[in-house]
């Protein structure tokens, strides 16, 4: 059995985020003194550590050139699932291409062991703040190696990217950040991005939304393992929603309406302040102080979407503030934010979230009880 040295990580808030090697391989950084993270790395004969119980899963966490240090949370994930158990379950591993040092895009340096191997229980997949291409043929050689070898391979964010170019998202539905989503679907045409999703599963392929979504993913593979409770628990210990009710819409509709001209700001400020009132162009151009050819042409090329469709964002997101910060019945929701009945409301719920307002209803009621919400 090759020799395992812990792995201890700090970031320090005083000074930039280096590693740091003693001479008996101990490596530490400090997450703003708050959580000190353990992982297993292979000792010095560079083989990876073996598995002494059949039921610990080795997981390999990926990462690409300029990643994005935030995707180390899914260690985190793993710590406390190994914690809340009898037993621990799970054996994390940080990978590169070539083993040594990698610098994240923010400047945190990390040390990583080489892949040698492909049969891993999972292979996660670091996105990057910006996704660079072509990857190395070896780097894409490790993605097709794992995919065939892994039990499951996962992208966190932009890692679809990385996927998408080893091909192993022909063909399956992806996700990854809404802001790269177009991005995405235009560069791998034989993928079906679906932008609105926290993650996606497709069979032994998982992707994952931006930045945070990471933690959803990692919490879903958890449950997938070992079932609800444990991944339950885990959010709990990290303060975090276990199923998380909605897609990227609750965080990029309102974003991608913001307006260049004061015109447009003033009309999409009038509606929000008179959700109530039906809203037509006329309406909304009048309190742009334009006509109604040249509001509709203008707020199209300034938010790439028709005033309709900007107005039935606002009133979703109205909407669904009022569920999860009230007591009010679905039919006053409906009312107060412009719906004619909350049929018309149910739709454009499933269209911007994919769920109806009552598992919205219900998924915050029940983050309310466990003290989330």
């Amino acid at each position: 059995m090759s020799q395992c040295v812990r792995m201890h990580i700090y970031f320090s808030s005083y000074r930039p985020c280096q590693l740091f090697l003693a001479g008996s391989g101990l490596v530490s950084y400090d997450y703003h003194h708050a959580l000190q993270q353990t992982l297993y790395v292979a000792g010095p004969s560079g083989t990876h550590p073996m598995i002494e119980d059949n039921m610990k899963r080795r997981i390999g966490l990926l990462l690409p050139p300029g990643f994005q240090a935030l995707d180390l949370m899914a260690t985190t994930v793993y710590e406390f699932a190994n914690a809340l158990s009898e037993e621990p379950c799970y054996e994390v591993t940080i990978l590169s291409e070539h083993g040594g040092v990698m610098t994240s895009s923010s400047g945190i340096n990390v040390l990583t062991e080489a892949v040698t191997r492909y049969d891993w229980d999972t292979l996660l997949v670091a996105g990057q703040m910006v996704p660079r291409r072509p990857s190395t043929p070896g780097f894409v050689e490790i993605l097709r190696q794992a995919d065939a070898h892994s039990r499951r391979v996962a992208s966190i964010c932009t890692g679809a990217f990385l996927l998408a170019e080893a091909g192993l998202l022909d063909g399956k539905r992806a996700t990854t950040h809404w802001s790269l989503a177009r991005d995405l679907q235009r560069m791998y045409p034989k993928l079906r991005v679906e932008e609105d999703r926290i993650f996606i599963n497709e069979g032994s392929v998982w992707t994952s939304a931006g930045m945070t979504a990471c933690a959803d993913l990692c919490l879903a593979l958890v449950e997938s393992d070992h079932g609800i409770e444990l991944s339950r628990n885990i959010a709990r210990k990290l303060v975090v929603y276990h199923r998380r009710s909605g897609g990227q819409s609750q965080f990029s509709a309102l974003l991608e309406l913001e307006p260049k001209s004061d015109r447009i700001q003033q009309a999409l400020s009038y509606a929000k302040r008179h959700l109530r009132k039906p809203l037509s162009v006329d309406e909304l151009a009048e309190a742009a102080n334009l006509s109604t050819r040249q509001f509709s042409r203008t707020f199209r090329i300034e938010t790439g979407q028709s005033p309709a469709r900007a107005i039935e964002v606002l009133r979703v997101e109205a909407a669904r503030a009022m569920i999860e910060g009230s007591n009010h019945s679905i039919d006053v929701v409906a009312r107060e934010t412009g719906f004619s009945d909350p049929e018309r409301m149910r739709r454009a719920f499933l269209r911007a979230f994919g769920q109806p307002p009552q598992a919205i209803k219900r998924a915050a009621r029940e983050q309310a009880s466990a003290g989330l919400a």
